[in-house]
């Protein structure tokens, strides 16, 4: 069984979207995918800039069958969005705590974690934005995108896909309900 896959055009928020779909739909699993968001959120309150062809997916699963602390969760998933960037550069990834992933000192990912109680049950939202084909201008926080760095062309789906495939992985292999 895989991860339920959720794609809307157009949505406020991947994070909101899952929140929405966990209390409406009862899933305790699944991955929010959106051509673009008007509203994404970044840590802090921030606002995540979503330009139109790049990656903004949330997943979403129950939290109450693992031990694991939130501190380890978002390390595990900054080293899953790592992992999967590797597969596109050779060029050093590194971690700008608590959840950005950089390439020569320039934002390619930010993470956005979020716990949600509903119905008794707790659970996760791991929002993730990849600037696949833009990237914003942040004053004093220089960013970059994956066609930038690689000088080659980019399928969102090929970056959806494989983001997918190792977040069901680490599903499987962390609470062993996939």
């Amino acid at each position: 069984m895989g991860l339920k896959k959720f794609k809307f055009k157009r949505v406020k928020s991947t994070n909101n979207t899952a929140i929405r779909i966990i209390k409406k739909n009862k899933y305790n699993m699944g991955m929010i995918i959106a051509e673009t968001q008007s509203n994404g959120r970044g840590q802090y309150g921030r606002k995540w800039v979503s330009s139109k062809g790049n990656l903004f997916v949330s997943f979403f699963n129950e939290l109450d069958k693992t031990n694991l602390s939130i501190n380890n969760i978002t390390k595990i998933n900054c080293l899953l969005v790592k992992k999967l960037l590797s597969t596109f550069t050779k060029k050093k990834i590194i971690f700008k705590k608590p959840n950005d992933l950089l390439v020569g000192k320039k934002k390619i990912s930010g993470i956005l974690q979020e716990i949600i109680f509903f119905n008794k049950k707790k659970f996760l939202i791991t929002g993730i934005g990849i600037n696949i084909i833009k990237n914003p201008y942040i004053k004093n926080y220089p960013a970059t995108n994956l066609q930038e760095v690689t000088k080659i062309s980019i399928s969102k789906l090929s970056v959806e896909n494989k983001l997918k495939d190792l977040f069901e992985k680490s599903l499987s292999k962390l609470y062993k309900i996939i």
